[in-house]
């Protein structure tokens, strides 16, 4: 019979006698009770950490859960933080959350902490999309913003998100500053949780109309949208807070059609009608497909639990309504913007674009031919905000996202946004219709003037302690013994983000890589195939990225190219054994 570690029975009875409510231990006597070794471990073999961008995981009593105490240790942190970093100021801080069951729980719970260590805060008093809080923290003078979210993870999870005075997450040196001031907290009783009304004020409405204002000054073709205004989009928010924002948005580009999924946009953090409320998961669009059918609409938008990700669908060329990934509605994006900028004499050569080391370098090949400054950063919007921030009044952000379905247009915010995302992913459509031409035939354009790009994302799962043991294993055995080949071509580059160093493997020279250390591996092959290794910093999973390309030779060579082209990922993940 399983036995329970005595350092997990003594962390769990720390918090039987400790300053915790009674429900609290309730839930934890019972776990001992039945004997629930495996859950008790996994909710007390450590302390959830907060990192780089906060915290996320399955709610639940125990350290290494979301609950009031992990929640009010990471607010106690950061205010702690604030206090040491602005001293003598009055600190301001803004406040969110998305549709997940206890968000608004741990909301308020957020802003009780902060207004007892005498921080102002401000409170959105309904659920709002993410990126409204990066535009908050930044339009209110505010110091640091959190958001309750765990974005597109399942329903048993929940999370927190902390923002910097710039709207972007925290990033080196300050949040590393923030984790110590969060790890620092030993017990419950340092954690203030006195709620001083004085120091919380309401906002919503108010905060809508700036920002939707806002992003309808940004829109390039307003010409066109006027001839299309009765392009048939399809919404789903997937009963998420993008209900809150993204039709209004489309309404005020002009979009007078907005078809939405009447099942899925009331706001529920049990998410009823999908798996997963995740837009890369076809399954979570299938509502969103059928009533296109039904209504032969020309675009599908579906946004994730607190509106910060896009998930599209257009018709093919058999009339076929197709989910295009991340990559391929980025690379658009991306075209469609320089397109339209330098159509309309906009491009000065101060502007630039931005993508993550995982994304497609169709992004890189489209912003070489319009002459317009690219940039690579690690993984995460934290990096692309920060690259902003750097460059603001200096050069003008045009777009840029990840491959993860995240995206930003101009400068309002400094994370992903949905909402200005949806609205521009609408302009884009109407722009090639008005011009005689789909979203998809535009894609394949694009494939046959800059190369066809194909990449494909593989997630493996390893969950509790022994999960996160193997994940650390297969990348120290990446990280030692470097494939040779990878798909029938010569692996010729190796980058280890980790070690910040690049490695010819021809010549066995190194050279420094630029950007801050992270856990991802990059194999670079002899005929331009990228492939990514990369332990997620949110789930318990390893993430592989494989990008392969060629030519296309015309439009009626695309099935054949793209069937070459997926066999050759097939090729390389089995030389990975994934």
């Amino acid at each position: 019979m399983q036995e329970l570690d005595p350092v997990i029975l003594q962390k769990a009875n720390a918090w039987l006698q400790g300053s915790y409510d009674a429900d609290v231990k309730q839930q934890i006597q019972t776990l001992l009770d039945n004997k629930a070794y495996t859950e008790l471990t996994d909710s007390f073999y450590r302390d959830l950490e907060f990192g780089t961008g906060g915290l996320r995981g399955t709610m639940g009593p125990g350290s290494n859960r979301i609950n009031k105490y992990t929640i009010g240790a990471a607010t106690q942190g950061l205010a702690n933080h604030l206090k040491k970093s602005y001293p003598g100021e009055k600190i301001k801080v803004a406040i969110a959350h998305d549709s997940r069951n206890n968000a608004d729980l741990f909301s308020r719970i957020t802003a009780e902490v902060f207004s007892a260590n005498d921080i102002y805060v401000y409170f959105f008093k309904a659920l709002r999309p993410t990126p409204e809080l990066s535009y908050a923290v930044r339009v209110l003078g505010c110091k640091s913003g959190v958001m309750l979210t765990a974005s597109h993870n399942p329903k048993e999870y929940n999370g927190y998100k902390a923002y910097g005075a710039d709207g972007g997450q925290f990033v080196s040196p300050e949040d590393k500053a923030v984790m110590d001031e969060v790890a620092a907290i030993s017990s419950v009783d340092e954690i203030k949780f006195n709620r001083v009304d004085a120091n919380i004020e309401e906002i919503g409405e108010e905060i809508d109309e700036q920002y939707l204002a806002a992003i309808t000054k940004l829109s390039v073709s307003p010409e066109a949208i006027k001839r299309q205004k009765d392009l048939k989009i399809v919404y789903s928010p997937i009963h998420g807070t993008g209900i809150t924002l993204v039709p209004q948005a489309l309404k005020l580009f002009g979009f007078e059609n907005v078809i939405l999924v009447d099942e899925q946009t009331t706001p529920d953090g049990n998410f009823p009608t999908v798996v997963y409320p995740n837009p890369e998961e076809k399954e979570a669009l299938t509502l969103a497909l059928k009533k296109a059918q039904e209504t032969d609409a020309d675009l599908v938008l579906a946004t994730d639990p607190d509106a910060d990700r896009v998930g599209i669908a257009v018709k093919n060329t058999e009339n076929e309504f197709i989910l295009l990934n991340g990559n391929q509605t980025g690379a658009m994006l991306i075209n469609y913007l320089l397109t339209a900028w330098e159509e309309k004499g906009k491009l000065t050569g101060k502007e630039y674009i931005v993508k993550t080391i995982v994304t497609t370098n169709l992004i890189e090949q489209i912003a070489k031919a319009k002459n317009v400054t690219f940039y690579n950063t690690l993984t995460g919007f934290k990096y692309i905000g920060e690259l902003m921030t750097k460059f603001e009044g200096k050069q003008t952000f045009i777009g840029g996202g990840e491959e993860s379905y995240g995206y930003l247009i101009g400068e309002l915010v400094r994370d992903k946004d949905a909402v200005v995302s949806s609205a521009f992913i609408a302009e884009m459509t109407a722009y090639y219709k008005d011009k005689g031409s789909s979203l998809f035939e535009a894609l394949i354009d694009t494939y046959i003037k800059y190369g066809f790009y194909k990449e494909k994302l593989i997630s493996l799962t390893k969950k509790g302690k022994t999960g996160a043991e193997e994940i650390k294993e297969m990348m120290e055995k990446f990280r030692t013994n470097p494939p040779v080949t990878l798909g029938g071509s010569k692996v010729t580059t190796l980058k280890d983000y980790e070690k910040g160093i690049e490695t010819d493997l021809l010549t066995n020279t190194t050279k420094k890589l630029e950007l801050p250390t992270s856990d991802v591996l990059q194999f670079i092959t002899e005929d331009g195939s990228i492939i990514s290794a990369r332990p997620s910093g949110t789930e318990p999973k390893i993430k592989f990225y494989c990008s392969v390309n060629g030519k296309l030779a015309g439009k009626e060579a695309y099935h054949e190219t793209d069937k070459q082209l997926d066999e050759k990922i097939s090729a390389i993940m089995k030389d990975l054994g994934v």
